[in-house]
């Protein structure tokens, strides 16, 4: 038997003792990796517990868009998304109303299950200069023939949003044609610095 110099070495004393020594061994191996099996089993079972189911998630989803879209006071120059991670939920965009902000995080807050609501909607600042912008936008997008249609709907799909002479424009449309004619329409109004074109194709 090899034996490493700061270890030493034991002498083994007889066979009976060999023997004895190895069922005490195989015993206590036994014992720990009932252990380790037990605690992973444990661990396991509280990661199971713990995942929120998809059902129950697909819900919250829904319910967060629908009361974000009931919000008496948002308008086409508002724009809110969300993010839903089991019972939590994150809110971002932009909004013109301090007011906004608290209200859209109320309503979820009161959604069944969510247990967090992480605010991250951000108040534009009041501007004349962009108010008076966000109505020459507004005429040049909606107000423009082929994009007429998405002026119909009471919830707007092409949301405007300005913060210090720059444009945003979020939402959906029907088409890559309509979404480049949005983009034009914004770059060509007097007074606009830069035009940023989100708008998503939806068919």
């Amino acid at each position: 038997m090899l034996c490493g110099k700061l270890l030493g070495c034991a002498p083994i004393r007889n066979g009976n003792d060999a023997e004895e020594k190895n069922g005490k061994g195989e015993t206590k191996m036994k014992f720990k990796n009932s252990v380790v099996l037990l605690a992973l089993l444990s661990v396991s079972a509280f990661a199971q517990n713990n995942q929120v189911p998809r059902k129950a998630e697909e819900r919250i989803q829904k319910e967060v868009r629908h009361e974000l879209l009931m919000l008496p006071y948002l308008s086409v120059f508002d724009h809110l998304a969300y993010k839903v991670d089991g019972y939590d939920v994150t809110l971002t965009g932009h909004v013109t109303r301090p007011t906004l902000k608290s209200d859209a995080e109320n309503v979820v807050k009161r959604i069944e299950g969510v247990e967090k609501v992480d605010n991250q909607i951000e108040v534009l600042p009041l501007s004349p200069m962009d108010n008076q912008l966000r109505r020459r936008l507004y005429r040049a997008i909606y107000g423009y023939p082929a994009l007429q249609k998405y002026d119909l709907p009471a919830i707007k799909p092409i949301r405007i949003i300005v913060k210090n002479g720059h444009a945003t424009l979020e939402g959906v449309v029907d088409s890559e044609a309509d979404k480049n004619l949005a983009g034009l329409r914004a770059n060509g109004v007097p007074g606009v610095f830069s035009v940023t074109n989100n708008l998503v194709v939806v068919k």
